[in-house]
């Protein structure tokens, strides 16, 4: 039985301008900018240069290495640069850049074949060749992730359908939209990895996804919880503990409680892998906020600029800040160059008084901050000891552990930056332990 999770919050949804629309193809950009950085683990190594035509789906950056996936071109034409270009982490990093020809022509044409004929190892290699990635934002490579080491068997599969992030709704849309293909994607999970438990979960502000669900997950023996709307319900140890029951160790990983865990996008992505040969070159994309004239989902190919989402869907007004993913755990963007990449969920452009204004205040011990913890930290005690640089204390109150969720500042009354210092003090603890 679904039980829910320790501490989280409710922020506004602000889901309904875009849950029930269908969704849109992005048109293709005059051009695509692709990092050879969109995973977590080794770059992809370039395999093409300047001048070069290629085709939709081509291989244009290799694996470097078991934690690392090949990228592709999302479309054919003419690459016009290899060179450093602006990325979403606010770095300059080596992208591919790409001029469609107009034809989005694929290369080599793949005949579609059943999983089941396929060996687990074929699935694997499959799924990596594709370059599918975690979709939630982590974009770990799933390849290594459905290779757990010997002795870390799988028993419970959770497909992550939860989308609690305020605003986003790519999820919801991928779900209505692409139901078959995720289901089949959740049997391509069982056989490889032989779990018994199949679950899907999501959130009990969606009654219509759920009533669409229910007699097809029965069907295939998958059973669907639907949880109570807080956040963070999709972050991974909130929601295997809210289904199943058991607790991942601080320093764990889901795996040593014996689940796997994938987004839904993932899990979509991962069948047109394995089934059509079909690379990771396009995604799920909601385009929302204060400052968007036409909020929508647009399934939009890998390396389109942010630029050419918000020109697409309108803005009412120049944008004060623009988020790549969600309000609470995405990143501002330094410049709206950036382009789209696999682990992209969300572009959000916001109004000035959309934003919450005003310097921080004193801590006034209220104790809010510990009491939304789905980690059960004392976040003003390790984010005090951050700014002080005292990062012992720190790492002794267990910064470590935080999940930067961001919900000890958004209950903050003294509008503290609470998660800023706690992720200061993580980066600065992990620092100081390579260097030893």
């Amino acid at each position: 039985m679904a039980r829910g999770f320790p501490g989280g919050i409710h922020p506004l949804s602000h889901k309904s301008a875009t849950a029930d629309i269908p969704s849109e193809t992005c048109p293709l950009p005059d051009e695509l900018v692709i990092p050879l950085a969109q995973h977590v683990g080794s770059p992809a190594s370039v395999c093409v240069l300047a001048g070069q035509r290629v085709t939709r789906g081509q291989t244009i950056g290799r694996a470097n290495g078991f934690v690392s996936v090949p990228v592709h071109a999302p479309t054919s034409g003419l690459v016009t640069a290899v060179e450093p270009r602006p990325h979403p982490c606010g770095a300059q990093l080596l992208a591919v850049v790409l001029q469609p020809d107009g034809d989005d022509a694929w290369g080599e044409e793949y005949l579609g074949q059943g999983f089941h004929v396929l060996t687990v190892e074929a699935m694997l290699e499959r799924i990596r060749e594709a370059g599918v990635v975690g979709m939630g934002g982590a974009a770990f490579p799933t390849h290594v992730k459905l290779d757990p080491p010997e002795g870390k068997p799988i028993d419970t599969v959770i497909v992550n359908a939860a989308e609690c992030e305020p605003w986003l709704t790519a999820d919801r849309r991928t779900l209505l939209e692409q139901l078959e293909k995720v289901l089949t994607g959740v049997e391509v999970l069982q056989k490889i990895l032989n779990a018994r438990h199949l679950w899907i979960g999501l959130e009990d502000n969606q009654p219509d996804t759920a009533q669409r669900l229910a007699s097809r997950c029965r069907q295939r023996g998958i059973k669907l919880a639907v949880l109570p709307a807080r956040y963070p319900q999709g972050a991974e140890r909130q929601l295997i503990y809210a289904i199943t029951g058991r607790r991942v160790p601080a320093r764990g990983l889901p795996m040593d409680v014996g689940v796997l865990v994938q987004n839904v996008g993932t899990v979509a992505a991962l069948t047109d892998a394995v089934t059509r040969g079909r690379p990771l070159i396009e995604r799920m994309v909601t385009v929302a906020g204060g400052c968007v004239e036409k909020p929508r989902n647009l399934r939009t190919r890998i390396g389109t600029p942010v630029a050419h989402l918000l020109a697409y869907c309108g803005l009412r007004d120049a944008p004060a800040k623009v988020i790549m993913g969600g309000p609470m755990m995405g990143a501002a963007q330094h410049s709206l160059a950036v382009p789209v990449l696999r682990g992209t969920s969300g572009v959000l452009a916001f109004r000035r008084e959309d934003l919450v204004d005003g310097q921080p205040g004193p801590c006034v011990r209220c104790g809010r901050c510990v009491a939304v913890c789905p980690m059960h930290l004392l976040p003003t005690y390790i984010a005090d000891y951050a700014r002080r640089d005292e990062l012992a204390l720190a790492e002794r109150f267990a910064a470590r552990n935080c999940i930067e969720c961001g919900s000890c500042s958004y209950a903050c009354p003294a509008r503290i930056p609470l998660v800023q210092s706690i992720r200061y003090a993580k980066g600065a603890i992990l620092a100081r332990r390579r260097r030893s």
